[in-house]
């Protein structure tokens, strides 16, 4: 199974791809998508969307996984411009006929490194232990991509198909 773990961003959006069998799973790919600041807030919104659907197109990944939208009393405008982002996305993979899920973020910690308050650091270590990579991805918006389909591979790994999800 291919799996696409997007962590959304307006600025950056990260993205990584593993290919997921049985208990083992191996990157595929991994990246950014950024966004000028300078530019209004559709045109942002199109590139986030035109890179994805693209990404999608080329990578045929079996499911996509998202961050669920989080927000903190303290800093609204941060998860208002973030839902921007998610729409964006989640209109690509509709677009491209694409399972979607969402986890929330601390689910994904737990998942990841038995802790649902885990650093940064602590995530992007056990990430790169789990990928067998020799160093921790980097930036962090790729080490939350890559959790997010790991985990996604971790919680649906034992099905044979995804028509249960589709």
């Amino acid at each position: 199974m291919r799996i696409l773990g997007i962590d959304p961003g307006l600025g950056i959006t990260g993205y990584g791809l593993i290919e997921a069998n049985g208990n083992n799973v191996r990157l595929i790919e991994a990246g950014i998508i950024r966004s000028n600041p300078k530019d209004k807030m559709e045109k942002r919104l199109a590139n986030i969307y035109k890179k994805l659907f693209n990404l999608i197109e080329d990578t045929l990944p079996d499911a996509v996984v998202l961050e669920e939208l989080y927000s903190h009393y303290k800093h609204p405008k941060t998860s208002i411009l973030m839902a921007h982002g998610r729409g964006a996305i989640c209109l690509a993979v509709e677009h491209r006929n694409v399972a979607l899920v969402n986890y929330p973020t601390t689910k994904i910690k737990k998942a990841i490194t038995g802790h649902g308050r885990a650093s940064k650091e602590q995530m992007q270590r056990t990430v790169a232990s789990l990928l067998g990579l020799k160093n921790p991805p980097e930036p962090f918006d790729i080490t939350d991509a890559l959790a997010l389909a790991i985990t996604h591979a971790n919680i649906w790994g034992h099905r044979n198909d995804l028509q249960g999800f589709r």
